[in-house]
């Protein structure tokens, strides 16, 4: 292995018109890679369009942003790589600026590369050969390039494949040295190790210490073989972080501060694109450093989570089409994770002719990307519009390979089946099509059942579809109950397959407390779409859904008992109690306003562009899981990128809603002569208040505290105090014509069929809020000057309230029936109420108004024993229907 010590003082020596010596002065020798068709997009478009003179340029700007040797790579399928290399080689020749510095001929095929060597009028380098085929066509093509005078690149990869430890890199590359050294008569100085860099901060545990591994591989080489050199392709070792330009040069430039103090002295590198390692921010070069020093088991999501705020800006859009020149199952995977559907179809198409069925190709490359998706989302490096995106990019792959797979008669392997559903009563879907949507892209086969379910469908349509898991899905708290029917049914017929459980208004205490009990093969409450798919993984297989259920019972037991100490530990209050501590203003210091305009008040097709000024955007962000509040949610560091992509698409497609009136808003509400009774609300017919119209059953709150226990009837002044008050009552959609808009959508887009349901439902509630103004302002008045801005009222900051039914501070859905009959909702709006009380269209607002300066938003909480039948009294209803309409505020007392 030793070349004596006259070798000692030798260094490599290259040339292109001029001489390049390396020598240890020299520093780094910087490798252009910009002229590389597997590279650069750009650069590619060029040769295929035989715009050599522009490709010239190219190679033009390498050198002068320093590139001390170009790479010049023409492997690409729609050209003849000989013919590219061999023109663009003479062209460059041309160009003394270009022609002065040496050329690395970059090929896997030996015939272009001896066709480069042909060309080169100094003494170039080959990248590359390895043992991958054997020592004898190593050797071979190794005395070959020795006789065209030129250094050799030398890959560490052999017959048992490419290396990707440090171990694994000097065993290929020593054996390499010692077959070029002793047999193929190459000097050391004119070997150059690639000993293979990989990238980092992908995500998989397995590739974290990659950098590491290159890093102790060249410094070894370097002791070993100390007139030889250590080089590669940095750029690979970021394509994670593809699109994000600054962090990509700060991976590139802290790789090299590391790998060169251990040995590295060449590199193929974008010479324009590589910051200088003391100019980083000081915080981004430790998040990198972390990575690639692989210092903490968390540096990847560290370095994920700060990214965006790092966001490089230019040279974009070459790199933005650099996927494209990816073989096809990485560009389908891209295109899955980053949500492209532009090329989707094409690819798939590619991808099918490639593999011996359609099938293959949903079970390969589609499958492999929305596993990383998948996992990404589960890792929280994606965020929920970002997966649904993914998913419309998948249904449209799959759309294409369908007519296939039916002439093929195969079906996939699925992880698991799940039947999903409303409940019965229940029309609220956003948040079910978004967990199947969830679970689809993990590999789920999906049974959707759609809205108001009812139990014995359900059961039905399990058996028959012969699924592993039913999920149960319900916004309202009349789906509660519902819930807790179809456990007690799955338990009455002797179901086995778990139960899963989610939707807004449920919660591990009321699954743990009520509906679990009720189901012995286990109930399963899933937070939400993040959770589903762990959730659902540990419940479709037999092996690890024994042990996953025996935890979920211990917590829920853990729970029950935690909750009778707490209920032991603080008592309700009686409800007379509770009514000795309401709240009483003194109506002597505040006489209300009568009504300017009192009655009834049918405003039909508001329009929708002056509603828009009126969004509370915050919960419209929560629809789709992403944390924080308008608009700094915009800016935040975690999920700012997401949620100004999801916003720049909401009012993208809200333009189109209100400039081609995909939707109609309209409403209903009217102000009425009204006095408190009790702890109800009397309506009156006109203003004599000699004919009850209706009566308004209010509840009251039993928590033993030192604040008054509050009820919605307090703020209407008492029939016995001679003070006229007034009450009102109101009903807006923004739903109408809904199905229709649907229809406008892309097929199988999930994302934009999601978006334009939450931006109904956001519509709704503005026009909630702009109705309430008008009340203020001009048919109640008041409030008649008031002027506030949107963030004043999204922060009620205005006078009076307008609680709703169903929500805390009068919590039964079914009060919702008086509002409807008394302003005729269905004959004004064509809004009809289900059986439990759930609002069609599902975009629709109703409540109350109550205008007294004190009136103030609450929450009822638990109930005793003794208000649920006082309660059920005044309706005129059994105590078992109260306690139905009232389960998520029954006490144990109750």
């Amino acid at each position: 292995m030793s070349h004596g010590d006259n070798r000692e003082k030798r260094h490599t020596r290259l040339s292109g018109l001029e001489p390049l010596v390396i020598t240890p002065e020299l520093g780094f020798v910087n490798i252009g890679e910009r002229t590389n068709v597997t590279g650069s997009a750009r650069f590619k478009k060029l040769i295929l369009d035989e715009r050599y003179d522009e490709a010239v340029e190219v190679a033009l700007q390498q050198v002068e942003n320093g590139a001390q040797i170009i790479d010049v790579n023409m492997d690409e399928g729609m050209l003849d790589a000989e013919h590219a290399m061999v023109t663009f080689l003479n062209l460059i020749a041309a160009e003394p600026d270009i022609a002065r510095v040496p050329i690395m001929i970059d090929s896997s095929k030996f015939k272009v590369i001896e066709a480069g060597l042909k060309c080169l009028q100094g003494k170039g380098v080959v990248n590359s050969i390895s043992l991958k085929e054997g020592e004898a066509s190593f050797l071979e093509q190794a005395r070959r390039i020795n006789r065209y005078g030129a250094a050799v690149v030398v890959m560490a990869f052999d017959e048992s494949g490419q290396a990707d430890s440090a171990e694994r890199m000097l065993e290929c590359l020593s054996r390499a040295y010692r077959l070029l050294t002793e047999q193929a008569g190459f000097a050391p100085e004119d070997i150059i190790f690639d000993p293979n860099i990989f990238p980092v901060a992908t995500g998989i545990e397995e590739h974290d210490n990659y950098s590491v591994e290159f890093i102790t591989a060249a410094r070894e080489l370097k002791k070993r073989f100390p007139h030889s050199h250590v080089s590669g392709g940095v750029s690979n070792m970021s394509f994670s972080f593809r699109g994000n330009d600054l962090v990509r040069e700060a991976m590139h430039s802290v790789f090299l501060y590391h790998a060169t103090r251990a040995g590295m002295d060449m590199g193929i590198v974008n010479a324009g694109q590589l910051a200088v390692y003391d100019d980083i921010d000081p915080e981004l070069r430790e998040l990198v450093e972390d990575v690639v020093l692989n210092r903490r088991a968390d540096a990847t999501e560290r370095l994920l989570e700060a990214a965006e705020r790092f966001k490089g800006e230019g040279r974009r859009e070459e790199k933005d089409e650099a996927w494209r020149e990816k073989p096809v199952a990485e560009r389908l995977k891209y295109a899955l994770v980053k949500g492209i559907d532009k090329y989707v179809t094409e690819d798939t198409e590619e991808a099918r002719q490639a593999h011996a069925s359609s099938l293959e190709v949903i079970e390969g490359p589609l499958m492999d990307g929305m596993n990383y998706v998948g996992d990404l989302f589960g890792d929280g490096r994606m965020f929920l519009p970002q997966v649904v995106k993914s998913a419309r990019v998948m249904k449209k792959a799959v759309a294409h390979l369908v007519p296939y797979l039916e002439k093929e008669k195969k079906v996939g392997d699925k992880k698991g089946k799940i039947l999903m559903a409303t409940v019965k009563g229940d029309v609220h879907d956003i948040g079910k099509n978004i967990v199947g949507v969830v679970l689809a892209c993990n590999g789920f086969d999906i049974v959707d059942l759609g809205v108001m379910v009812p139990a014995e469908k359900i059961l039905a349509e399990a058996r028959a579809h012969e699924v592993d898991v039913i999920g149960l899905s319900g916004l309202i708290t009349p789906s509660l109950d519902e819930m807790v029917s179809v456990a007690e049914a799955m338990q009455r017929e002797g179901f086995e397959m778990p139960l899963m459980i989610g939707g807004a208004t449920t919660s591990r205490a009321h699954t743990a407390l009520k509906i679990e009990p009720c189901y012995e093969h286990g109930v399963v409450w899933v937070k939400d779409a993040s959770r589903s798919v762990d959730v659902a993984r540990k419940l479709a297989s037999p092996k690890n859904r024994v042990d996953y259920l025996e935890t979920i019972a211990a917590d829920y037991q853990d729970y029950r008992e935690g909750a009778a100490a707490k209920r032991s530990r603080k008592p309700l209050i009686s409800l007379a109690k509770a009514r000795e501590k309401a709240y009483q203003p003194d109506w002597s210091a505040h006489q209300p306003k009568a009504p300017r305009r009192p009655g009834i008040h049918q405003i039909d097709d508001w329009p929708l562009e002056d509603l828009v000024g009126y969004i509370d955007w915050t919960p419209f962000f929560r629809t789709w899981e992403l944390a924080g509040r308008y608009p700094d949610i915009l800016d935040d560091e975690v999920v700012g990128e997401t949620a100004r992509s999801l916003f720049d698409d909401a009012r993208a497609m809200l333009d189109k809603i209100v400039a081609e009136r995909w939707l109609t808003a309209s409403g209903v509400c009217a102000l009425l002569p009204a006095a408190r009774d009790g702890d109800d609300v009397v309506l009156y017919t006109d203003e004599s208040r000699s004919e009850v119209l209706e009566r308004l059953v209010c509840l009251r709150q039993q928590a033993d505290k030192n604040s008054e226990n509050l009820c919605l009837a307090d703020f209407v002044a008492p029939a016995d105090s001679g003070v006229p008050d007034w009450a009102g009552l109101f009903a807006v959609t923004a739903g109408l014509g809904i199905e229709e808009a649907a229809q406008r959508l892309p097929e199988h887009d999930d994302y934009a069929d999601i978006m334009l349901k939450a931006l109904a439902d956001r519509l709704a509630e503005a026009l909630a809020e702009a109705l309430h103004a008008k009340v203020r302002r001009e048919l109640w008045g008041y409030a008649a000057d008031e002027n506030l801005a949107n963030e004043d009222l999204v922060g009620e900051k205005y006078r009076g309230i307008r609680p709703a039914p169903g929500y805390p501070a009068c919590p039964d859905h079914s009060e919702k029936t008086k509002i409807f009959d008394l302003l005729d909702v269905p004959g004004r709006l064509g809004m009809q109420l289900t059986e439990n009380f759930a609002m069609l269209p599902t975009a629709a607002v109703s409540g109350y108004y109550f205008g007294h300066p004190d009136s103030k938003y609450f929450v009822v909480g638990k109930l005793a024993k003794d208000q649920v039948e006082d309660y059920a009294r005044r309706k005129g209803i059994d105590v078992a229907t109260a306690e139905k309409f009232l389960r998520p505020n029954l006490s144990n007392e109750a």
